[in-house]
């Protein structure tokens, strides 16, 4: 009995579907194992009053303290500080809930902050300078408050914490909130948006227009790629993303215009994440503070590294946080 056409095409699609599945199997397999590799080494856990704390290190000269944002970790914070660390020694501790540090039961900003403390003092850091990037800011910022004879200056880029008469603006738009509560929880879900969506990944994960970073130079679209890459494995950094809307919308412990600190608040008009804003009412409220605003780059400063790195190095060398 001769096969008909339509069983051909049927066994001809069956054929492709599983080809393709196992494909996408073995490319996600690939993938999520060099992830979990990744974030394996590199990093250690130290014991401190606060709980166990996962860092890295790297650079040397004066110490900066890095505060990754929402999706982070010690790797994200060693990507972001890489230019910085070239004049510095950088510390890369990763939050609450982000990789192998655990969250307190009921964690809190001020709790945060003090893990930045315990932190320094395991590591036997007096003071350092404290660079924060996004949902990074809002402890950074308690961290001055708390800890001003220990904050030698504060860089904070894209600052995610928000303002009292901001925080029920609608930040998330319908489809990245589908993105933040589906596939930020699974790593293969993750995987495939960003293997197989990229300018939807860079719109809804990294805050950033596609169209800004299609115009950009082939490194920046490199930088770009490389943070939205290294996210994964997303699983291990669920519980820290789930604490990013109190962690950002709390409140300090004290007013602005308490911190004494030098400040430089750094952000883009067209952040979809809405940082802008954030920015300006922090260098409004500082004292001793500095505002560099940009019209374009998204959430990722994208086409800004290179200005960026100048005025946060030039900003350091004039609070004297410079090596010696």
């Amino acid at each position: 009995m001769k096969p008909t056409s339509k069983r051909i095409a049927a066994i001809t699609l069956l054929t492709a579907v599983a080809a393709g599945s196992a494909w996408i199997g073995y490319q996600y397999r690939r993938d999520i194992n060099r992830a979990r590799s990744r974030v394996a080494t590199g990093s250690q856990v130290i014991s401190t009053p606060c709980g166990s704390i996962e860092y890295a290190e790297t650079g040397n000269g004066p110490p900066i303290l890095a505060v990754h944002g929402a999706g982070g970790g010690f790797d994200q914070g060693l990507l972001l500080a890489g230019p910085i660390a070239k004049s510095h020694r950088v510390i890369a501790m990763s939050r609450f809930g982000y990789l192998r540090t655990p969250a307190p039961s009921h964690p809190t900003i001020a709790l945060q902050a003090d893990a930045h403390a315990c932190l320094l003092d395991a590591l036997g850091v007096q003071s350092a300078a404290v660079i924060a990037w996004s949902a990074g800011t809002p402890s950074a910022l308690e961290f001055a408050l708390k800890f001003p004879e220990r904050c030698k200056a504060l860089v904070l880029f894209v600052p995610g914490w928000f303002p009292p008469e901001r925080r029920n603006l609608q930040r998330l738009g319908p489809l990245e909130a589908v993105v933040f509560n589906r596939f930020l929880q699974s790593d293969f879900f993750f995987w495939a948006l960003t293997r197989f969506f990229p300018s939807l990944s860079q719109r809804t994960v990294l805050g950033t227009p596609p169209a800004v970073v299609a115009g950009a130079t082939p490194s920046e679209q490199a930088r770009v790629a490389a943070l939205l890459v290294q996210i994964s494995p997303v699983s291990k950094r669920h519980i820290g993303l789930s604490l990013e809307g109190q962690m950002t919308s709390g409140d300090l412990s004290k007013p602005l215009e308490s911190i004494a600190v030098p400040t430089l608040a750094i952000s883009v008009e067209d952040d979809l994440y809405g940082t802008y804003a954030n920015a300006q009412f922090i260098a409004h409220h500082i004292a001793h503070s500095q505002f560099h605003g940009y019209r374009t780059g998204g959430h990722m400063l994208v086409g800004h590294n290179d200005d960026v790195t100048a005025a946060v190095l030039a900003f350091l060398q004039d609070h004297e946080v410079i090596a010696q």
